[in-house]
C-alpha cells in the first residue's frame, strides 16, 4: 500500500497520557503508505506517552497546537486512546471543536480504544455505529451511538476499534479509509 496516501496530511490529536502503541503503530502505517502526519495537541513541546495507562513510555513531540490549526489543513484525523489522553482533550474547547468540525466535514476520522470518548464530548456519536474499549461503550450508548463489539467498524467517515489487540486490522482499515479522502491540491514542496 506504499504511496496510496502520498500527499495527504493527517492530524493526530493527542495529549499527555496517550497510549504509546495506539499513536505509534497507526502513525507508522500511515507514513508507510505515504501520508505526512502531524501531532496536534493542547500543549506545546512534548506529550507524555503511557504503556497500558500505568507505565511511562517516553514522549512525542508536538508539531502544532490545536487552537492554531484548521480542518482545512488536513485530509484525515487520528484519535489514539489511553484513558488520560481523551479525558484531557475533552476538557479543552478547541480540541472538542476540532473533532466536531472534522466529523462534520465528512473527512475521515479514526479512533481506537478510549479515543471514541472524543465523539461523546463533541456530540457526534448520535446515530453512529461505533466500537471502543468496553468501559467507554456505556458513554457511547448514552450519547446515542449503536455500540458493537467488533475488531474494527466504519460508519460513514468514522472508523473505530476496540484495543491495541486490534491494531493490525485498524491500521489496515484506516489506510484504506484515509485513501478515499480527496487528494489535496498540489502545494509546492513540503516536509
Amino acid at each position: 500500500m506504499a504511496g496510496v496516501l502520498k500527499g495527504r496530511r493527517v492530524a493526530i490529536l493527542a495529549a499527555d497520557g496517550v497510549e504509546r502503541v495506539e499513536l505509534e503503530r497507526p502513525r507508522q502505517a500511515l507514513e508507510d503508505a505515504g501520508a505526512r502526519t502531524v501531532v496536534v495537541s493542547i500543549t506545546s513541546g512534548e506529550i507524555l506517552a503511557r504503556d497500558h495507562d500505568l507505565e511511562d513510555a517516553g514522549t512525542f513531540a508536538v508539531d502544532q497546537l490545536v487552537g492554531s490549526v484548521s480542518v482545512d489543513d488536513y485530509e484525515a484525523l487520528l484519535l489514539p486512546g489511553g484513558t488520560v489522553n481523551p479525558d484531557k482533550l475533552r476538557m479543552e474547547p478547541a480540541a472538542v471543536q476540532f473533532v466536531r468540525d472534522f466529523v462534520q466535514s465528512g473527512k475521515p476520522v479514526a479512533s481506537i480504544c478510549h479515543g471514541p470518548w472524543n465523539f461523546v464530548e463533541a456530540d457526534v456519536a448520535r446515530g453512529r455505529r461505533l466500537t471502543s474499549w468496553p468501559s467507554v461503550r456505556t458513554d457511547l450508548r448514552n450519547a446515542g451511538a449503536e455500540v458493537v463489539d467488533e475488531q474494527v467498524v466504519t460508519d460513514g467517515n468514522i472508523t473505530t476499534s476496540r484495543s491495541p489487540d486490534d491494531l493490525p486490522a485498524f491500521c489496515e482499515r484506516i489506510v484504506q479509509e484515509f485513501a478515499r479522502a480527496p487528494q489535496p491540491a498540489a502545494a509546492g514542496g513540503g516536509a
